[in-house]
């Protein structure tokens, strides 16, 4: 039985993160068109899963990143949002948490992880001291962040055997208008035309991590789930898988109080509005703001 593959890798880094096939600009253009991201790696399980063991084999994942930041246009980076902790090939880590991993166009890698099980904390927001890797060489650890509070987080570099960055750019963007609703590009008719046809629909929101902190123009996109279009008022909303917001910089990375996550409801006319959890406290919270938009279907 033959499948048909319609993911195409892009960009390839060895164990050193040098490229070796494709390049960063063809990921960037891919990005920037509405492409999906997948990355594939390799590690040893005796390196990464369980160190020590005699267990050696080479485990290959491919992991799926729907929250995509292209930033300052040139440069990308991609979250997993909807990861929880996985002990391969057992079941599930110790704590119930989110798995926000997140992987930069160079190799280099972060994770934050707003815990969900309301153990009491121990810490305080801030600094902290490296964890002890001493027995993964090939866990590099940049810096930690927040650790005994709800929502450690850190960045890093893992030396995998290899990154391979695949994209699927079958999106084509049909809606582009600034915050405040006027049209730059396309048109309102040719979006529901393709919702009321059962087109997925993925939307780019520029600026939406700026209150974060920092001034780099970047542009976040997310895949969303139901839509509604009101056809007396031509506005289209629709609900968003969960993003997760992080300060824009490059390489893009956490840091203390740098990032946070929740639900999105776009809309046509630049309105976008933000139910987002502070991880700290998983603590909810209502807000609003206007964004240029960027409308994808596929």
């Amino acid at each position: 039985m033959s499948v048909i593959n319609t993911w195409k890798n892009v960009l390839e880094l060895n164990h050193d993160r040098a490229v070796v096939a494709g390049s960063q600009a063809a990921l960037r253009s891919a990005i920037r068109c509405g492409a999906d991201l997948r990355i594939y790696t390799e590690f040893r399980h005796n390196e990464h899963i369980q160190p020590g063991s005699a267990n050696a084999e080479i485990i290959r994942e491919v992991s799926d990143f729907r929250v995509a930041y292209l930033i300052d246009d040139r440069w990308v980076a991609g979250i997993m949002n909807l990861r929880m902790p996985i002990g391969v090939p057992d079941g599930f880590g110790s704590r119930p948490s989110m798995s926000f991993f997140l992987y930069n166009e160079n190799g280099r890698q972060a994770i934050a992880r707003p815990h969900l099980d309301g153990v009491p904390v121990s810490g305080q927001p801030g600094p902290s001291p490296l964890d002890d890797h001493s027995d993964m060489p090939k866990y590099h650890q940049l810096d930690a962040w927040d650790s005994g509070t709800n929502a450690p987080s850190s960045n890093f570099i893992y030396d995998f055997e290899v990154f391979r960055y695949f994209v699927r750019d079958e999106w084509q963007e049909v809606l582009a208008h600034e915050a405040d609703g006027r049209v730059t590009a396309g048109s309102l008719d040719a979006l529901i035309a393709a919702f009321c046809e059962g087109a997925e629909i993925k939307v780019g929101i520029r600026g939406l991590c700026a209150e974060l902190g920092g001034d780099m123009d970047h542009e976040v996109f997310v895949h969303t789930g139901p839509g509604y279009y009101s056809t007396e008022r031509r506005i289209f909303c629709a609900g968003a898988q969960p993003a997760v917001r992080v300060k824009p910089s490059i390489p893009l990375g956490y840091e203390s109080r740098g990032w946070d996550f929740g639900w999105l409801m776009p809309r046509t006319d630049g309105f976008v509005a933000r139910w987002l959890c502070d991880p700290y406290t998983l603590k909810f919270g209502k807000s609003e703001g206007r964004h240029p938009l960027r409308w994808f279907v596929r």
